[in-house]
């Protein structure tokens, strides 16, 4: 059988603090395997795989709402596996707007740091004057 961990036991393996977990545990994402008498949460191996998931998709830039509907998925193996692959094509545009949104501003950026010569005075700053233009 396997051990039972508590909150803070599981925290600590997984580098996490107790509060996240008990997050996790109010917006759905883990729950605990039982609770002592004296209401402790014990957790056991499904807790630690969904922790794993949880963090190797949020590197992949998927939300906590997102995670739930992917572990939602995972959880009838009768579902059709398109709704993941639908979600995994969704952040993928959502990425891509991103990057598009990070490039205009990048672009924006570089502009303004083209007109300003970097010496003088800040009142003939030009990126300070675009920045408080009203016409903008």
């Amino acid at each position: 059988m396997d051990k039972l961990l508590t909150i803070g036991a599981l925290a600590r393996t997984e580098r996490l603090a107790p509060e996240t977990l008990r997050y996790y545990e109010r917006v759905g994402l883990i729950e605990p395997t039982r609770r002592t008498a004296s209401n402790y949460r014990l957790y056991g191996p499904e807790a630690k795989r969904r922790l794993r998931f949880i963090r190797r998709a949020q590197t992949l830039g998927f939300s906590l709402a997102e995670l739930g509907e992917l572990l939602s998925l995972h959880a009838r193996p009768e579902a059709d596996m398109g709704a993941v692959k639908a979600l995994t094509e969704e952040k993928i545009s959502d990425i891509d707007q991103k990057i598009a949104d990070l490039q205009r501003m990048r672009a924006g950026l570089d502009a303004l740091a083209g007109q300003c010569p970097g010496h003088g005075s800040t009142a003939e700053c030009p990126i300070l004057g675009a920045l408080l233009r009203e016409d903008q």
